[in-house]
């Protein structure tokens, strides 16, 4: 009787276990991909900049297009990086 009931008990929490760890990569998978937010306001702010820049200089705005296409590409590497780690959480 004893034994079953702990049989029981030890089932219920391999099953508890599994569906509580699903459970925490869905949530790590949703709180990584708030990682998104942080580029896409950074990279808005600087195209921003960027116009104002060629607005005031607009001979230089070849040296300003490159220098802002490079900066944009190493700010969304935090954001590809979010959902690598999401899509790796929930592929587990």
């Amino acid at each position: 009787m004893l034994l079953n009931v702990l049989e029981g008990f030890a089932r219920f929490l391999t099953e508890y276990n599994e569906h509580f760890a699903s459970g925490m990569a869905y949530l790590g998978a949703g709180i990584a991909m708030i990682a998104g937010f942080g580029p896409g306001i950074g990279q808005g702010f600087a195209s921003g900049k960027a116009a104002e820049a060629v607005a005031r200089q607009p001979e230089a705005s070849g040296k300003i297009l490159v220098t802002t296409l490079v900066t944009q590409a190493v700010a969304e590497t935090t954001g590809l990086y979010a959902l690598i780690i999401a899509i790796l959480l929930i592929a587990k």
